[in-house]
């Protein structure tokens, strides 16, 4: 049952980021990289919906939560990477990853599996970042199971 909220709150999170990303692009404010750290909002949302589903159905062990969050943001990012290499074939392939490697933090010439390599290794490290956060609010917190 708890894989089904995580794969559920993965999907969220991939969808949000997709159409945040996909509304910046139409508007012509993918280059702009301080909203891209916006994002982070969306990962964090999806993550608390599990931490919050957990806790209101009784599971309130530590460790537990902890990994639940973190497959959650993982199953999000690994079906964003996924969405983003599509996104990338759809605009032209390499001439158009140029135009997002110069807006992003990449020096040099780099490819797509390079590219969304560090992207996936970002990804991960954020939603453990996320998934450590999220618990230490929600370890403190007191309760009452509905169920």
């Amino acid at each position: 049952m708890k894989n089904n909220i995580e794969l559920k709150n993965g999907f969220i999170i991939f969808l949000g980021i997709g159409l945040f990303f996909l509304l910046m692009d139409l508007f012509g404010l993918a280059g702009k990289n301080y909203l891209r750290l916006l994002n982070a909002f969306i990962v964090l949302y999806g993550i608390n919906r599990t931490l919050k589903h957990n806790y209101n159905h009784g599971h309130t062990e530590y460790l537990e939560n902890l990994i639940s969050g973190l497959k959650t943001g993982i199953i999000g990012v690994v079906l964003g990477i996924i969405g983003l290499i599509a996104f990338i074939y759809a605009k032209g392939g390499d001439s158009y990853l140029t135009t997002l490697s110069d807006t992003f933090f990449f020096l040099g010439k780099t490819n797509i599996i390079k590219y969304c390599s560090v992207l996936l290794f970002e990804g991960i490290a954020s939603s453990l970042i996320g998934s450590f956060t999220l618990m230490q609010y929600w370890k403190d917190v007191v309760i009452h199971p509905k169920y």
